[in-house]
């Protein structure tokens, strides 16, 4: 019998990329309960910002474990389960040339304010990284975890130089709401790309390659 998959996010787009290399029926959505996880405010070179986000993915993925470990694990998953856990976040550079992280708009009307600034500072004729990290960890029938695996992956992402000619336009589609550096490449967003370098999906949200490798080596996937 398939393990079943859960998915650790509330993310629909991470949802539904996975239903595509998952079959739907195996997954089940459990995000974490606790929104406190580390921030990217201290960091000044790049390889540190991909240590963190799998500090941050690893603080998902133990919510979720207990989480299962509390809950009627045996009578729901008898057999095991895998979950999948991930965060992905925008990196741009500040005037010093300092890496700087980009995550969703704030709440309420400031989140106009913060696209605004981010496309016509960060965006505008500039490249950008986009970087995921993603945990793959096996519980077995007790619910104990028996194996985890992560990957990171990161796509450039290069936008126009002329963003003020849709940005009104773009805003007022509510597109940016909740979107890591308030963009969608899969939507209306798309308007303003010029090119991307590596993966499409880590962009959308959920690595596809990096993600079938760690079901991959946890023999989830064939």
């Amino acid at each position: 019998m398939a393990l079943s998959v859960v998915v650790g996010s509330r993310s629909p787009r991470r949802l539904e990329l996975l239903s595509t290399i998952v079959d739907p029926e195996r997954l089940v959505v459990l995000p974490p309960r606790d929104a406190n996880e580390p921030g990217f405010e201290d960091l000044s070179v790049l390889s540190e910002f991909h240590s963190r986000i799998l500090e941050i993915v690893a603080v998902k993925q133990t919510d979720v474990v207990l989480q299962l470990q509390n809950a009627d694990f045996r009578g729901t998953f008898g057999t095991g389960c895998v979950v999948i856990c991930a965060d992905t976040t925008v990196i741009v550079t500040d005037r010093s040339g300092r890496p700087l992280a980009l995550g969703q708009p704030s709440d309420g009307d400031d989140w106009q304010n913060d696209v605004r600034l981010w496309f016509r500072e960060y965006f505008a004729g500039k490249t950008h990284s986009v970087l995921s990290g993603v945990s793959a960890t096996l519980l077995d029938a007790a619910g104990q975890v028996r194996q985890t695996a992560t990957r990171t992956c990161s796509t450039r992402v290069t936008m126009r130089d002329d963003v003020e000619s849709l940005l009104d336009w773009y805003i007022s589609t509510g597109e940016p709401i909740g979107k890591a550096g308030g963009y969608a490449i899969q939507g209306a967003g798309s308007a303003f790309i010029t090119k991307f370098e590596g993966s499409f999906s880590n962009v959308v949200g959920l690595p596809l390659e990096e993600t079938m490798e760690l079901l991959r080596e946890l023999t989830v996937l064939d």
